[in-house]
């Protein structure tokens, strides 16, 4: 799977509407055949940026995410709500699940 991680600096008077600003490109994007998740969080650090970690089948798949009508259209709307350009880590890596974080392990409970 092709693992991407982003971080997104937002200009303050936006942090708080990015979910919003940013809906429909995330809906169109989880609505894609092959993306695997799209999930964004806000840092618990700096409330005005904001991590999107997301997933693609293959390379077929992220080519076709980047060649998307939804992607140009955010690629040229949704810069003007950052304060720079965002930061990502874009990674080929095996497998198309979560692994399980073993050293985290949680037991049965009665």
């Amino acid at each position: 799977m092709i693992f991407i991680t982003a971080k997104f600096p937002v200009l303050p008077e936006h942090a708080d509407a990015w979910p919003e600003l940013s809906r429909e490109f995330t809906e169109a994007t989880r609505a894609e055949e092959g993306c695997l998740w799209f999930d964004w969080s806000r840092s618990l650090d700096d409330p005005n940026e904001y991590v999107l970690v997301e997933a693609f089948r293959d390379d077929a798949a992220g080519g076709a995410h980047v060649q998307s009508v939804h992607f140009q259209k955010a690629t040229s709307e949704l810069p003007a709500y950052l304060a720079e350009t965002p930061r990502i880590v874009n990674m080929s890596v095996p497998g198309t699940e979560w692994s399980r974080l073993g050293e985290m392990e949680v037991r049965a409970r009665d």
